[in-house]
């Protein structure tokens, strides 16, 4: 509710609600409908990345109930203030509680899909910068920000590759996690059993890291469904401004600045700040960006409204749909 009273408070007094409204109205349903079919398509692919991990790691289990479970994670994800920590978590444990497989490399599996997914958003982002560089001439504040945003993924992405292919480091982690927990219960809390348990799971996980690494070759389908995933989300933004009928508006929107856009707004939702799905940071973000990158503010707000409503709340339902249906399959087989 925060989050929504800043948006609104922020469409109101620096955009303008009746001029965003105008526009909504003329969207054309025809090519927002085709934006709903590339969000479909965007799970799908990005489900067959980890169904690929999932499978290199002898994981065997039919892709319904990897696109279920994908689904879970992502409502997860956009519920519980811990983004891109919580999903994950979800997915890992229903995977391995459900196909019966070593938790750890199911688990390296999910952390190896985040690592792909990262540097492609990444390359995304680099790939729309430079272009837009090149091209336009790009204000002191936008270049900053952009570079910043890119330096912290990278920085993330090294750190999660250096945690995956160092043991050491994981277990050192490990070992402080418990200490912090053990000093903050006084003792109280038994952790022998966690640790062991832990240290077996992060075992199995180093194993799957080695497994994959192994076989790179082996990897060039869960990259081209990692693109494939990143390509229909892109598509998800292009979609929308065509839908504002841009002709007639007499704007345009270059593909690098979709681009930039995207990928920084995908890097803001992966920190976890505590906003349920960062709601009203997000749309901030995208209206600012948009409107720094020469969009009008009212299609910049308009145009980020239609997104959100697709990459937010249309996830957040079907993930909502999902976790019921889990649920539903759960009773029917307690009943059985």
């Amino acid at each position: 509710m925060i989050g929504l009273s800043a948006l609104i408070f922020y469409l109101y007094f620096f955009v303008g609600m009746t001029d965003i409204i105008i526009i909504l109205q003329r969207a054309d349903l025809f090519y927002y409908s085709q934006a709903v079919a590339a969000v479909l398509l965007s799970m799908v692919f990005y489900s067959l990345t980890w169904q690929h991990l999932l499978n290199l790691l002898s994981i065997r289990t039919a892709f319904q109930k990897t696109f279920l479970f994908t689904w879970i994670g992502t409502f997860v994800d956009l519920l519980v203030p811990a983004e891109s920590v919580s999903g994950e978590i979800s997915r890992a444990y229903l995977m391995s509680k459900s196909s019966g497989g070593n938790a750890g490399k199911v688990l390296a599996s999910v952390i190896s899909h985040r690592v792909l997914s990262m540097a492609i958003t990444l390359s995304g982002l680099i790939l729309g910068s430079t272009f837009f560089i090149l091209r336009y001439e790009a204000s002191g504040i936008a270049l900053n920000f952009i570079i910043i945003v890119a330096m912290g993924t990278f920085a993330s992405l090294v750190f999660i590759c250096y945690v995956c292919l160092r043991k050491e480091a994981t277990e050192k982690i490990l070992d402080w996690t418990i200490r912090l927990v053990t000093f903050v219960s006084r003792g109280r809390w038994p952790l022998t059993g966690v640790k062991f348990k832990a240290q077996k799971v992060l075992g199995a996980f180093h194993q799957g890291i080695e497994i994959l690494g192994r076989r790179p070759r082996s990897l060039a389908w869960s990259v081209i469904f990692s693109i494939a995933a990143w390509f229909f989300d892109l598509l998800i933004t292009f979609l929308v401004f065509l839908s504002l009928r841009p002709a007639e508006l007499g704007f345009k929107v270059s593909l690098s600045a979709i681009l930039i856009v995207y990928s920084i707004s995908t890097a803001v939702q992966t920190v976890p700040l505590g906003i349920p799905g960062e709601i009203g940071l997000t749309e901030i973000v995208m209206i600012t960006l948009y409107t720094v990158l020469g969009v009008p503010p009212a299609i910049s707000a308009a145009a980020t409204v239609l997104i959100r409503v697709l990459t937010l709340w249309f996830k957040l339902l079907m993930g909502y749909i999902a976790v019921h249906w889990v649920g539903i399959k759960v009773l029917m087989g307690s009943a059985g």
